[in-house]
């Protein structure tokens, strides 16, 4: 990190001339960072960092020094692990289908609208 000096005159009171000296000036922020996501998801996020009183400058700044320490991600990036019908027997799939079923046949579950309606509030 570079720090800049500036030379200043120290008038302090009591001695009987002015000291001339250099003080060193904080980093200024002059990078910006640009991205584009879904409003929903800024709104919430914002939200959240506003209840624990984070800027999210600072969130950034915070994440880009997470990432140069550890050389990579601060966390992990992976999706969770669900059953595809490639990875089941027939028998797996016939058990799953007749679950979904006999939950259809007992009312557990959604409306088709119900359903889409999900699908979207989790996109």
């Amino acid at each position: 990190m570079q720090f800049a000096t500036q030379s200043v005159i120290l008038y302090i009171k009591g001695t009987p001339k002015p000291i001339n000296t250099e003080v060193i000036l904080m980093a200024t922020k002059t990078a910006n960072v640009t991205a584009r996501i879904q409003p929903e998801i800024k709104e919430q996020a914002e939200a959240v960092l506003a209840q624990i009183g984070i800027p999210v400058s600072v969130l950034i700044d915070t994440l880009y020094r997470q990432i140069i320490l550890t050389g990579g991600i601060p966390y992990s990036l992976s999706v969770p692990r669900i059953q595809t019908l490639d990875s089941m027997t027939p028998e797996q799939f016939d058990t799953m289908m007749q679950k979904g079923i006999d939950e259809a046949k007992a009312g557990i579950g959604f409306t088709v609208e119900e359903a889409f309606k999900k699908i979207r509030e989790d996109i």
